[in-house]
């Protein structure tokens, strides 16, 4: 762009120039610009390397993560295959395990009832920011909003928390109600995994319930997610 007479800085002249040398069928592979290596310098180091650090020193690189990322974006613009540069995997392969646990049932709950109502024919959706409720679910008759709630105790007459913190510093607030003109329904999920699906005028002004006393209201139960037996709360 200096030998042209150019401003090296415009974004402009620079498309322009490309334009023409593409036109004219230049080759432009020893440049580096900022490199201390050109294109054609990594194409002969990938060609003739079998391992990493081969490549990294005959580009004269020090072989810290910066220089491997960089070699990499390099090479997949010029589409160099680079597979056999990692060594093959040695030792036993990892062996996953899938232990549905009742713990990480208050991370799974809203997934649970989004879930059950898709299973229902009625399509969900996730609020795009924190608001009172979890989960807005169409419904005949209109969207509903769903609070989730779920506990880790088993069915044993223990109370489920049902009501809200309003937002204090420490989250010390008391509980109090949801307001029932602002949640429709509350899906609780108990110990043993059995489902409710709860009108919220049927518990307004309720900071906690015992899930048993409202059976009418069972949904049925997710526990086919866990094979095992469910370990105590």
């Amino acid at each position: 762009m200096r030998e042209l007479g150019l401003c090296p800085t415009s974004a402009g002249s620079i498309r322009i120039v490309k334009r023409h040398v593409s036109r004219l069928g230049l080759d432009t592979s020893h440049f580096s610009g900022q490199r201390h290596w050109s294109d054609a310098q990594l194409r002969r180091a990938v060609a003739s390397a079998y391992s990493w650090p081969e490549v990294l020193s005959e580009l004269g690189l020090t072989g810290n993560a910066d220089d491997r990322t960089r070699i990499k974006a390099h090479s997949a613009r010029l589409g160099l295959d680079l597979s056999r540069l990692d060594p093959p995997h040695k030792g036993v392969p990892v062996q996953l395990e899938f232990k549905p646990d009742i713990k990480h049932l208050r991370d799974a709950g809203t997934s649970i009832a989004a879930m059950w109502f898709l299973l229902c024919g009625y399509n969900t959706s996730l609020p795009m920011e924190p608001t009172i409720y979890d989960l807005l679910v169409s419904m005949p008759g209109g969207i509903r909003r769903v609070q989730v709630k779920t506990t880790t105790y088993n069915n044993d007459g223990r109370v489920v928390q049902v009501g809200r913190r309003p937002y204090s510093v420490g989250n010390r607030a008391r509980l109090v109600p949801y307001d029932p003109d602002e949640v429709d329904f509350f899906f609780i999920v108990d110990g043993d995994l059995t489902m409710y699906l709860i009108p919220s005028r049927v518990i307004a002004g309720r900071v906690g319930i015992v899930p048993g006393n409202y059976s009418e209201f069972s949904v049925g139960s997710a526990a086919f997610f866990i094979q095992k037996s469910i370990p105590a709360a």
